[in-house]
């Protein structure tokens, strides 16, 4: 072997704690941000869904007599 083989696989074996410690924390992100957008992907189904869901039950209407209330404020209108 030449002299810069020999060099450059010193050099190398005196990086390579780094740069294998460096390779598995790309790794490590890759497998974070890959489930992070699982996650996300599986929530926005699930809510659309849901969404989908409630708005095709139907609505209950709840009818009030309020003519007291609307009596009592106009009232309260005329006075002043």
């Amino acid at each position: 072997m030449s002299q810069a083989k020999v060099d450059r696989y010193k050099e190398e074996k005196s990086r390579r704690k780094e740069m294998i410690a460096k390779e598995k924390r790309k790794h490590m992100l890759a497998v974070i941000c890959g489930w992070a957008i699982a996650i996300l992907i599986v929530g926005w189904a699930g809510f659309s869904a849901y969404r989908i869901y409630e708005s095709k039950k139907p609505v209950e209407t709840i009818y009030a007599n309020l003519d007291a209330v609307n009596d009592y404020l106009d009232s309260l209108s005329t006075e002043e």
